[in-house]
């Protein structure tokens, strides 16, 4: 049986997939998806958020794409691991996303320049005759290549009068900021850019209790005590990815421990055999 189970649960809390029901949303991540649809929905262009590993970039990503799909007039892709050889593949898979049929003459291997013709015809028939809102969205954008950053570039372009024809939402970790600083025609395309922080201890708590009530707890008791939510606190410095594992970790071994509640205890057992020796 699951642990979970044992536990009086209906479903993994403390999983590390970026599952949107199990999405708590901070005051950060709270801001973040107001300014991202406000920006969408004005049409600015290039959305920028950035965090650390483990800040929930990620989960942030797939609930705004929750959201946004329920919306009869928006088409949205999402591209999970934009790494691509060259521009042209970058371009064709685009393509390939958005069902862009592309015309090269007898050539079987469209050139770059088709490509951008063929999008740039799609967005306008998209969005300008048939007033959709078209959404490239990217997770990982720090993986992208100089190339295809330029590609992106090119891709905000194309604007009528009033707004930008293509909406596009990077998520990437902080090194990607001073590649994009350093071009120039991107940097300043960027309509919005936002930080993710870590959580505050507050929200530390939120976020346990929270993760638990979806899972199936009932209960008048906490399942974790406020000095053990200190002591995760402390220890992840508020990355949710870390207190989701650091807790994970903790109810298999209030079970073995045969304990009722995840005390402080428990937590600084668990943070010791997690730090390693210098030289081991």
């Amino acid at each position: 049986m699951s642990y979970y189970r044992i536990l009086g649960l209906r479903q993994e809390p403390f999983s590390t997939s970026p599952d949107p029901a199990f999405f708590y949303q901070s005051r950060e991540h709270t801001s973040a998806l107001y300014r991202l649809r406000i920006a969408i929905e004005l049409k600015r262009g290039l959305s920028l958020i950035l965090g650390d590993v483990g800040t929930g970039k990620t989960t942030l990503s797939r609930r705004l794409a929750q959201l946004l799909r329920v919306e009869p007039n928006i088409l949205m892709t999402m591209v999970l691991n934009p790494i691509y050889d060259t521009e042209t593949q970058f371009l064709a898979d685009l393509a390939e996303r958005f069902h862009i049929i592309v015309e090269n003459g007898n050539n079987p291997e469209p050139a770059a320049l088709a490509y951008m013709n063929a999008i740039e015809k799609f967005l306008f028939e998209r969005c300008v005759e048939e007033e959709k809102t078209i959404i490239l969205l990217i997770d990982e954008s720090q993986k992208m290549s100089g190339p295809c950053l330029e590609v992106l570039r090119s891709l905000l372009n194309y604007e009528t009068n009033e707004y930008k024809i293509l909406q596009v939402v990077l998520l990437g970790q902080m090194e990607l900021l001073p590649r994009i600083s350093r071009i120039k025609n991107l940097w300043d395309r960027i309509a919005l850019k936002y930080v993710i922080n870590p959580l505050e201890e507050s929200e530390v708590k939120e976020l346990i209790g929270f993760r638990l009530r979806r899972a199936g707890y009932v209960s008048r008791y906490p399942m974790f005590s406020d000095k053990a939510i200190n002591a995760i606190y402390n220890y992840t410095q508020g990355y949710p990815r870390k207190i989701t594992l650091m807790c994970h970790d903790a109810l298999e071994h209030l079970i073995m421990s045969k304990k009722e509640i995840v005390d402080k205890e428990l937590v600084q057992e668990l943070i010791q055999k997690d730090v390693k020796p210098v030289g081991v």
